[in-house]
């Protein structure tokens, strides 16, 4: 061992003192710096994850509002349920198997189907999975009493769309779903929640923002075993308003009724004067409570998206041949054409020559001759051939754009709603839709289909309908709506005057009477029911199935309060045998709601 002058030993421990005080100085410079940068630098941020560490939001479902009828009656409400989640990041592969046996045992669900909805994961939960749903009140309860010693499980309440009277009105009502992670990214911004449902079609869709409230929710402060301790604050939901529809439910009642027994159709009733819809019916249908139930399978869906029969489509806003439902807008042509006025008269026969054919009255002969309203009474088809081929393709389309065809009628779901066709020569020198320019054009066979609605027309019953009541209401062209707005639909631009002669409108009037009063809509004279206007119409169907039957009406005749069309798709032997009878029971159910 050395020693220094003096006699003294140098060790290396004379050095520690420097080297402990050095590592000191230099831990506590990290720990400064590294406070600085904590609280300094990054101190906002950090308090925040410290707050979400410590403070939770619990989300309160908004209750979205009811859809009613004109009279107050619900036709769509919401229901509470209750449904058992699992909260993934509290449990993990070693504390999942004792938790599962427990919520097994107390809520009775199969240990298998938990194990299975704990593997398909959160889904559009997010942050949750949903374990088992619609629970008895017993099941809460019990949920309830042994929640201290269930962590990483909860009972939440979801508020799901009900519809009391199944299938009644679907398509004009719609229906719910939820939203979508992609539809979410839009609609966050707009206090969308991921577990939101919005509405898919009808008047769900078209009144989403009025029907849909907000979310509520309390901020509560959680230990670190997630139990609460205290509450923060507590914002209510806002409740979605209520939505009051012009539709009668015992009219729309009437109106599925009579479809019952028809492999499709549609019923529409409006009143003429405003456009206020009583009744909207579609067969076939569905039950918009499908989209409330939990859970659904593949299968499910399938069978109802890819149905041949295609439930979720609404007849009352597809297009068809309307067959000689047409003739009222045939004969308005003719008369506003000048060509033809109100007391033209026309010899009918068994058929005439267009074209390469021989396009045939109904009975075979023709009814001598004849003017319009006796034309309109005996639906002849030969004076139509006439009018439409004598006045042409443009000045009968030009009349069926003045009556709302192929234009959106106005109402509220009317994306849902087909456009229609009235083919006409520049239309066909086109490509007809579907060819090249030049290559279609149009024939004097296309002009007689044209002027009695087969072939190159097509509309919809609540186009129809609208037309009807511009010849009900003394040439107002009305929009149609299921919901008044407060708004005065007989203003314009909700309502304009036609632009057509008093003695067009009161020829046609006229004609239609005589159809009800003593020609092929005579099944109407029933003494329960006031005077009523109308027309028969048979039509071929252009796609190839089996004929259509319509009947279009007004009553009371000459002062209409309400418009009925009624359509049975693809059901042969005649419009006064099939339509004609869905129609009248309608409107004996208006007159005794009338009544009362």
């Amino acid at each position: 061992m050395a020693l220094a002058s003096g006699g003294q030993r140098h060790t290396g421990m004379q050095q520690q003192p420097a080297i402990l005080l050095g590592l000191v100085v230099l831990f506590a410079s990290a720990m400064v710096l590294r406070l600085g940068w904590l609280q300094l630098l990054h101190g906002d941020e950090n308090r925040a994850r410290a707050d979400e560490n410590r403070i939770r939001l619990l989300a309160r479902n908004p209750v979205r509002g009811r859809i009613l009828d004109r009279n107050g009656q619900v036709l769509v409400s919401s229901r509470l349920t209750y449904s058992l989640y699992l909260q993934p990041k509290l449990v993990n592969d070693q504390t999942w198997p004792a938790l599962r046996a427990q919520l097994s045992q107390l809520m009775g669900v199969p240990e298998a189907q938990l194990d299975q909805k704990r593997r398909d994961g959160p889904g559009a939960q997010r942050y949750r999975i949903e374990l088992a749903s619609e629970l008895t009140p017993q099941q809460v309860l019990r949920f309830r009493e042994q929640s201290a010693g269930l962590k990483g499980a909860e009972v939440d309440l979801d508020v799901l769309r009900s519809y009391p009277h199944g299938s009644l009105a679907a398509h004009a009502l719609g229906y719910t779903q939820p939203i979508t992670e992609q539809e979410y990214k839009s609609l966050a911004k707009k206090g969308y929640q991921i577990r939101d449902r919005i509405g898919r079609i009808g008047l769900e869709a078209a009144f989403e923002s009025h029907l849909r409230g907000a979310w509520g929710g309390q901020m509560v402060e959680v230990n670190a075993m997630g139990e609460i301790q205290r509450i923060l604050g507590d914002r209510p939901s806002k409740a979605g308003k209520d939505l009051q529809t012009t539709l009668d439910l015992d009219l729309q009642r009437a109106a599925e009724q009579v479809l019952k027994d028809k492999p499709g159709g549609a019923i529409v009733a409006l009143n003429p004067a405003n456009g206020a819809i009583l009744a909207l019916a579609s067969r076939p249908t569905f039950d918009p409570n499908f989209f409330s139930k939990s859970v659904t399978t593949q299968k499910e869906y399938d069978a109802l998206f890819n149905s041949p029969v295609k439930p979720l489509l609404s007849r009352a806003m597809s297009a068809y041949d309307p067959g000689s439902t047409w003739k009222a807008v045939t004969a308005m042509a003719g008369m506003e054409s000048g060509k033809f006025p109100p007391n033209t008269k026309l010899v009918t026969r068994g058929c005439i020559t267009y074209g390469g054919h021989c396009f045939p009255d109904h009975n075979g002969a023709g009814f001598g001759t004849i003017g319009y309203e006796d034309a309109l009474r005996f639906s002849s088809n030969t004076f139509f051939y006439q009018i439409g081929v004598g006045v042409g393709s443009i000045a009968l389309h030009n009349a069926a754009l003045s009556l709302g065809f192929t234009k959106p009628s106005g109402i509220e779901i009317g994306y849902e709603e087909s456009l229609g066709l009235v083919g006409n020569e520049r239309w066909a020198a086109q490509g007809r839709g579907w060819s090249k320019p030049g290559s279609t054009p149009w024939i004097p066979e296309d002009m007689a289909s044209m002027s009695i609605g087969q072939s190159v027309v097509q509309i919809t019953p609540l186009q129809l309908a609208r037309a009807y009541a511009v010849f009900a209401n003394g040439g107002y062209l009305i929009t149609p709506h299921l919901v008044d707005q407060g708004l005065d639909w007989t203003d314009p631009p909700r309502r304009t005057k036609v632009d057509i002669k008093p003695a067009t409108l009161a020829t046609i009037a006229r004609g239609l009477r005589k159809v009800v009063s003593d020609g092929t809509g005579a099944g109407m004279n029933v003494p329960n029911l006031p005077p009523v206007a109308g027309k028969t119409g048979t039509a071929e169907d252009s796609t190839g199935g089996p004929d259509h039957a319509w009947f279009a009406c007004f009553a009371p005749y000459p002062n209409s309060q309400i418009v009925v069309v009624a359509f049975a798709q693809n059901t042969p032997g005649g419009g006064s045998v099939h339509a004609l009878p869905m129609a009248r029971k309608v409107l004996e159910v208006w007159t005794q709601l009338r009544k009362s």
